[in-house]
């Protein structure tokens, strides 16, 4: 009797087409998982790249807020630095009218209020960690570059703006300036910030008399001179660092806002 072999038996051999079939399954499976987590790596990557776009967003937003005020604050400075030079070149130096220390203070004692400090707290850690791989527009990693520079540049301007302060406006004040006059000028609103109280003074009643302490060797040309250089310097600073750095702001802000629907809040 002839005995017929069962497909399952262990002596069965497999057809050639049942080997391809097991591989192409196998192929198929190893594909198919490879192309999954693909997907999934590529959808997280989406999602960090959106969390981070709007992280930055906001960070340049409110820095771009910061700006115009200190640029405000900085314009009026410019003019302040206008009328005390022409009111110490030819003007008596005794009996000061209202007017004039508020200008004297903003001019040589407030420097920190002007001075413009941009935040970058997000991009540097992106930087950091190598998450600024997820944003694959080469014209907004230019971008990022270009505003790490206008940042870099707009810290040194500060600096050197700071070290003239140091020296010689900061001796000077010493010799010159009547600080009982920011002590009195304080007592009218003790939290508020000295611009508001500046602000709070020229628009009030009130007359706080200050003199220039040691009028005799107080030196109106010098002052003068220190006064004009400070506003170059100021005006420097705001139309080519400043300057800079709104631009490049306002361009990221452009594209982030367009790519991933962001909006101010």
């Amino acid at each position: 009797m002839e005995v017929h072999k069962h497909p399952r038996h262990v002596t069965h051999k497999k057809k050639w087409q049942e080997y391809v079939l097991e591989f192409f399954m196998l192929f198929l499976a190893v594909f198919l998982g490879f192309v999954a987590e693909n997907i999934r790596e590529t959808n997280a990557e989406h999602e960090h790249e959106k969390q981070y776009a709007a992280e930055l967003f906001s960070e340049f937003y409110e820095d771009s807020i910061a700006f115009t005020k200190k640029l405000d604050a900085r314009l009026d400075k410019e003019k302040d630095c206008d009328y005390l030079y022409s009111y110490i070149k030819d003007s008596s130096l005794t009996g000061l009218p209202k007017a004039f220390y508020p200008a004297y203070t903003t001019v040589f004692y407030l420097i920190n209020s002007y001075t413009f400090e941009p935040k970058d707290g997000v991009l540097s850690q992106l930087k950091s960690s190598g998450a600024l791989r997820y944003f694959k527009d080469s014209a907004l990693q230019k971008l990022f570059g270009d505003i790490s520079v206008a940042i870099n540049n707009m810290r040194y301007r500060n600096e050197q703006e700071y070290q003239f302060f140091a020296n010689p406006v900061k001796p000077f004040l010493l010799a010159h300036y009547d600080f009982k006059w920011v002590n009195d000028i304080r007592k009218m609103s003790p939290n508020a910030y000295y611009l508001d109280l500046i602000n709070l003074y020229r628009n009030s009643d009130m007359l706080i008399k200050a003199n220039i302490l040691n009028v005799s060797t107080f030196n109106r040309q010098e002052v003068t001179n220190m006064i004009m250089f400070y506003k170059t310097m100021a005006v420097s600073t705001r139309t080519l660092q400043m300057n800079d750095y709104i631009k490049a702001n306002a361009k990221i802000l452009k594209v982030l806002r367009k790519d991933y629907h962001l909006k101010n809040e």
